[in-house]
């Protein structure tokens, strides 16, 4: 047991390491080496082994079977789970050791499922949960889940209505009810007669607000995922003209999930909406109207900043 130290050492463990934070604990047969960060409230269960270049943040649980090598860092309230495999080298060999090893990042609050394999120089993104027995072969988004060998994505964590159907879409022409995540579904009118059909929809009206650019998105691979990002300023209004798309929208404290799936269907993502579009069927092609030019630096892309700019939105005097 550990002595004048506030964080507990099994008598059986081997904790080389003195910067570990007050009220972690370190069970039997696990191996800290002398060089590791460990934060507080950890769980270090057994048979665990910690390499020296790794910062592990605080109220981390790393389960019984686990080694975390040279370049990893997880940051606070990750979950790793028995028998997680950590990698740090692509190309190993016997005694031939790489000038630095690839850093792989763990975000907050994310969650690795039993045996899961993570290969290194990727990032796991906050929230992200990594099904068991997944082999993942490149960076996760924040709040995705992902299964499988390659790992894919296969939805959104909190992305679903509570009773776990999808949301309905609207059966009248014009604009739904606005949803918690702060987006509207529109039914575009349309014309169906043995000539063919027409689907029209006004800028403005249909479409809310004056439209500046529009682009198409055409032959995505149904496992890559897009967007991604948020707008401080630009309205979007989306419509799969044909095809099928899975759009996740999400104001920093709601997220849903929308499936586009007929061309008289358009989803208004409003500036500050976090939009990320997956799940494109083969033939998908989605139409995303615009109110603005194209400016880079309308761009927010890192999850966690949208969160910081939502906050000071929030607090911020109208």
């Amino acid at each position: 047991m550990s002595d004048s130290r506030d964080f507990f050492v099994h008598d059986r463990a081997i904790c080389e390491s003195s910067t570990i934070g007050a009220g972690s604990r370190v069970w039997a047969f696990a191996h800290v080496l002398p060089n590791a960060r460990i934060g507080a409230e950890c769980n270090i269960c057994d048979n665990v082994f910690v390499e020296n270049d790794v910062i592990i943040g605080d109220r981390v649980t790393l389960k019984c079977g686990v080694q975390v090598w040279d370049g990893i860092t997880i940051e606070d309230d990750v979950f790793v789970g028995p028998n997680v495999t950590f990698t740090n080298d692509k190309f190993p060999r016997s005694k031939v050791y790489p000038e630095a090893f690839s850093r792989t990042i763990i975000r907050k609050g994310a969650s690795l499922g039993a045996n899961s394999t993570i290969l290194p120089g990727i990032i796991v993104g906050t929230s992200a949960m990594i099904g068991a027995g997944a082999v993942v072969t490149k960076s996760v988004p924040p709040n995705a889940i992902v299964v499988g060998n390659p790992a894919k994505i296969i939805g959104y964590v909190d992305a679903k209505p509570t009773d776990g159907a999808l949301v309905e879409n609207p059966v009248k022409v014009g604009k739904s009810d606005v949803y918690p995540c702060g987006v509207t579904l529109h039914r575009m009118m349309e014309a169906v007669d043995m000539r063919g059909s027409l689907s029209v929809g006004e800028c403005g009206k249909d479409v809310p607000f004056e439209v500046k650019r529009y682009f198409l998105v055409t032959n995505v691979p149904t496992a890559e995922t897009r967007g991604e990002h948020a707008h401080r300023e630009c309205h979007q209004f989306l419509v799969a003209v044909k095809g099928t798309v899975h759009v996740v929208a999400d104001n920093g404290k709601h997220r849903q999930e929308f499936v586009l799936d007929n061309h008289t269907l358009g989803l208004f993502l409003p500036a500050m909406t976090w939009g990320i579009q997956y799940k494109y069927s083969a033939d998908a092609v989605l139409l995303v109207f615009a109110s603005e030019h194209y400016m880079a630096d309308d761009y927010i892309r890192d999850y966690d900043q949208f969160l910081i700019e939502k906050k000071q939105q929030a607090v911020s005097p109208e």
